[in-house]
């Protein structure tokens, strides 16, 4: 799978030596910039705009996310808890499953609870009809499947076939339908407008009987806009002809393109070595910092990696004892020496919130840093205490 963010930014002129070693590092100013093109989208298209969560969820950046979005968008629990501790506006959840005794304060938590099936959703029925008895106010929606597979990797691609993600479209029926305020739908994965345009075709279809019925149609996330090349003028008409067509309020929950190129992760080499190909072991692993890299798979791009085709590349690994740790094969610019420097790209969006401690490998710190003012805030360091604490 082939990253189409990498852009350096302002991290070409930061400094690797003023963080720590493994270290995430965000740009304050990249995360406003991309939040302010979510907003011009969303304000040109008369839309609402929320952020997900489950891509970018670092709770020190939430003032800059409420300053300009309409919310956020939840997976479950935990996710809608850290919300309405820290963010302004909507809180959408979506869950392919709720835990029964979770789903109460979920409902008390959320403007929108939308559900994975019909089933989950009757047998939830006594839950929010109590809920609402309570006093609470949420909307019900429906995840759909459009049946149509967009994506380059099947393992992100939600209409895969056999998806467990959604209520597959042709099996709608005005009896299901009579119970949601709204549909859900998710098709994406760093996505242009056309895979979008192609997937409202087939759902166009399947839900306009409904249409001056639904609320609100919520188009999930996966679109790439705040990347540079997005067809932005193309998605504002396509989504103000939607909202005319549906008579719905129409929603967007992208996560990636809130902190698209807003972070790096920092590292640093620890040996280097040679079998068959120029080695090194780094303090950087895929398997615990950077998980997509194994599950797409994916090549992440290095900040300021030489192009000169004499550099030798390098494979650069993990400190884990996984085999495949290993990140990729770069032409790392000065060379690989014990103690050198390097920093991967676009790293603030979903390495953040899959890092793990396998092994006992350290976790990154995390550090806020405003590329406009220079200014730059150690905001979490993880110690020994955190790897203990998971388990017994």
């Amino acid at each position: 799978m082939e990253t189409r963010a990498g852009d350096p930014g302002a991290f070409a002129q930061f400094d690797l030596n003023r963080v720590d070693s493994p270290a995430f590092v965000v740009d304050a100013a990249r995360l406003r910039a991309n939040c302010q093109v979510l907003a011009e989208v969303r304000d040109a298209a008369e839309i609402k705009m929320l952020s997900a969560l489950k891509a970018f969820s670092m709770w020190a950046t939430a003032p800059i996310v409420g300053e300009y979005l309409d919310g956020v968008c939840t997976s479950g629990l935990w996710e809608a808890r850290l919300a309405s501790e820290f963010y302004d506006g909507e809180i959408a959840t979506y869950s392919a499953a709720y835990k029964p005794e979770e789903l109460d304060e979920v409902c008390r938590l959320s403007d929108h609870v939308i559900f994975n099936s019909p089933g989950q959703l009757e047998r939830a029925a006594l839950i929010l009809e109590n809920a609402r008895a309570a006093g609470q106010d949420f909307d019900v929606g429906l995840r759909i499947n459009p049946m149509h597979p967009t994506g380059e990797v099947p393992r992100y691609d939600p209409s895969s076939p056999g998806s467990r993600l959604g209520f597959p479209i042709d099996q709608l029926t005005p009896e299901i339908m009579a119970q949601v305020d709204g549909i859900h739908f998710h098709n994406l994965c760093e996505q242009d407008f056309e895979p979008l345009h192609a997937t409202w075709d087939k759902v166009f279809d399947a839900i306009e009987p409904w249409f001056g019925q639904l609320k609100w149609i919520n188009m999930g996330g996966g679109h790439h806009i705040t990347r540079a090349d997005y067809q932005r003028e193309e998605l504002v008409e396509f989504l103000r002809d939607a909202k005319d067509d549906t008579g719905a309020e129409i929603y967007l929950e992208p996560g990636e393109a809130v902190a698209l190129d807003a972070g790096i992760l920092v590292g640093t080499i620890l040996d280097t070595g040679f079998n068959g190909v120029p080695v090194a072991v780094a303090d950087v692993s895929a398997t615990c910092h950077m998980p997509d890299v194994i599950e797409a798979p994916y090549r992440p791009a290095m900040l300021g990696e030489s192009r000169d085709q004499e550099v030798p590349e390098v494979r650069i690994g993990g400190p884990s004892c996984l085999a495949g740790d290993v990140i990729g094969d770069y032409r790392i610019p000065g060379g690989a020496e014990v103690g050198k420097r390097f920093a991967f790209l676009d790293q603030a969006h979903y390495s953040m919130v899959k890092t793990n401690t396998f092994n006992g490998v350290q976790l990154p710190s995390i550090y806020l840093w405003d590329s406009e003012t220079d200014q730059l805030e150690l905001v979490r360091e993880f110690g020994y205490d955190t790897f203990r604490d998971r388990l017994s």
